[in-house]
């Protein structure tokens, strides 16, 4: 007890006390505020985007399995309820391509890429353990081991062809998005986000459709498909102009910060 007392009194002495104690403090305030996270509105209108972004993609490609038909201004549309996300990604790319710049919008591209993968690998995992026994009674009204089978492991092909489509189409839009930024100097926002959707999409829609289908569907079907999802991705664009001037507005003027211009770096 006497060796304790003695070197909590010796411990006690070793403090900094007055001037010195006060300098000390303030080393670890200054060291505490130099080395924390500040996020500005900048930096959380990035996360706020990216996590939308990912959500409706890796939402639309898990759903995309299911086929409605639909009449749009009196033409018949076969294509997946994959679609209902889809205006969200159009906006969102449009966004990041304005404000944050190529590099930026490449990254969460990657980003979005990478959590599609981890989800197809959940999935992957899910179907491979076995259902409980008591799933398979008579009289059960849980989801069955077939249920879930059609819902998610058939979801499986779809996440796959949108794997193999997502890529090209995402980096194709972003790179003509830019050049039509730099053809015009800046000038006809309706133009770069159309425009590149209008590419991006024609080989989105082409290659996600023979995947997901082939084997399942005749080459008639399929391209019946891709003409009504493409035309009705057109028509999505087209009708979502005002709304990505609206948010192009509410950015800046909203939240003050600014589109990257024509010339400027983007590796913020």
């Amino acid at each position: 007890m006497e060796s304790i007392a003695r070197n909590s009194a010796t411990a006690r002495a070793e403090l900094p006390t007055g001037p010195a104690k006060r300098c000390k403090v303030s080393h670890f305030a200054r060291d505490f505020e130099e080395n924390r996270m500040f996020l500005d509105k900048r930096h959380k209108l990035f996360l706020v985007l990216a996590g939308i972004f990912t959500t409706s993609l890796v939402v639309g490609d898990i759903m995309g399995g299911k086929l409605v038909e639909t009449t749009v201004f009196g033409f018949d549309f076969t294509t997946t309820v994959g679609m209902v996300p889809f205006p969200l990604t159009f906006l969102l790319t449009d966004v990041l391509n304005e404000f944050y710049g190529k590099r930026a919008a490449r990254f969460i591209t990657v980003v979005g890429f990478a959590m599609a993968v981890l989800a197809f690998t959940f999935i992957s995992i899910a179907g491979a353990i076995p259902f409980a026994a008591m799933t398979r009674a008579e009289g059960w009204t849980g989801v069955t081991e077939s249920g879930f089978n059609n819902v998610f492991l058939g979801s499986q092909r779809m996440i796959v062809a949108s794997l193999c489509a997502y890529l090209v189409g995402q980096f194709v839009d972003i790179g003509v998005f830019q050049g039509l930024k730099r053809v015009t100097s800046g000038k006809f926002l309706w133009l770069r986000a159309t425009g590149s959707t209008a590419v991006s999409q024609l080989i989105d829609t082409i290659t996600i459709n023979f995947v997901a289908w082939s084997g399942m569907m005749g080459v008639g079907k399929i391209l019946n498909i891709i003409y009504s999802a493409y035309g009705l991705k057109l028509l999505i664009a087209i009708a979502l102009t005002p709304l990505i001037y609206l948010c192009h507005a509410l950015v800046e003027r909203g939240l003050g910060i600014q589109a990257i211009q024509v010339g400027e770096t983007d590796d913020a």
